[in-house]
């Protein structure tokens, strides 16, 4: 079955209003109506724009395709998302199928005008319902679950959309989770109609950028700023983790941009390890020295002979 992209289809944005769709409408109508038209396969382009304004002029039936949208792009062959219902096209109020609109539209509303009516009847399966979830770095070390807060559309026994209904879910959330990765919780959408099933809940995990870590994959950047000293002669270092701080050994020589590994310090992984933590070294100046310092710093280049540029040919 091809998707339908029905905004495409008028050269409209998804944003559009009524007044945007009707007008864009009434032009394509116009230029292809087949009575007139000059057009190559203008009769089948009539029905493809009647088909998309029979959708985007109806609220309930426009929410409802842009819940479905997000799943498929126009003339690719769709693949209908977990757990969504068809309501199928041979049942449909009015006769089913009668030829004007396609299969991707009846599967939806079930015929032109009565499908909606006949949804109702049947049992209406409540919609699907995402949310971005934040967490920060540390909650992902954590197996408690956690409080999510959301609201789900609601509708009457006859179909009529109602005020939103408030929900709260305790989650458990899977060792290992990445940044966009979508969570499903089947039945915790929005409620069915008419004894209907419940939509599905989608999680989308965002995490909240932290101050101090970069996350490469399941693994922490860290970058450690050092005295040009502590890189000459090693140092011990002090340095914060998710879990807590720790003593850093850092070698003499150490040069800018080296990265040490102190393993199992990063995220969790699906197979119940953790990444690594990666401290990545900066050498810092001091932004102000005296006199004395300055002499120091004079008697140090004199004595190390040591051009950083060496490699560089003329």
């Amino acid at each position: 079955m091809e998707f339908k992209d029905y905004y495409v289809l008028l050269g409209v944005d998804p944003g559009a209003d009524e007044k945007t769709i009707k007008s864009a409408y009434r032009k394509l109508a116009r230029k292809y109506h087949p009575d007139v038209s000059k057009e190559a396969d203008a009769e089948n382009k009539f029905k493809e724009v009647s088909e998309a304004y029979e959708v985007l002029r109806d609220p309930e039936k426009r929410a409802e395709y842009d819940q479905l949208r997000r799943y498929g792009r126009a003339g690719q062959s769709f693949e209908p998302p977990p757990g969504w219902d068809f309501n199928g096209s041979s049942q449909g109020a009015g006769g089913g199928h009668n030829g004007d609109f396609s299969e991707f539209f009846e599967s939806i509303f079930g015929g032109r005008s009565g499908g909606w009516e006949w949804e109702r009847s049947r049992g209406r399966r409540g919609q699907d319902v995402e949310m971005e979830l934040p967490l920060f770095l540390e909650d992902t070390l954590s197996d408690e679950p956690r409080t999510v807060n959301y609201r789900v559309p609601a509708y009457s026994s006859d179909g009529r959309r109602q005020e939103s209904l408030a929900k709260s879910l305790n989650v458990r959330i899977p060792a290992g989770v990445s940044d966009g990765e979508r969570i499903r919780l089947k039945g915790k959408g929005a409620p069915g109609v008419n004894g209907g099933a419940d939509g599905d809940l989608y999680l989308v995990i965002r995490l909240v950028p932290h101050p101090l870590f970069d996350v490469d994959g399941h693994d922490l950047l860290l970058t450690v700023p050092l005295a040009p000293w502590e890189a000459a002669l090693g140092a011990k270092v002090t340095i914060p983790t998710l879990s807590g701080k720790l003593q850093l050994t850092v070698p003499a020589n150490s040069q800018a941009g080296q990265r040490l590994r102190l393993k199992g310090k990063g995220l969790r992984t699906r197979k119940g390890g953790a990444g690594d933590l990666y401290a990545v070294i900066k050498i810092v100046m001091p932004k102000a020295h005296d006199e004395a310092t300055r002499k120091l710093w004079e008697q140090l280049a004199s004595k190390a002979a040591f051009n950083p540029r060496s490699e560089w040919r003329d």
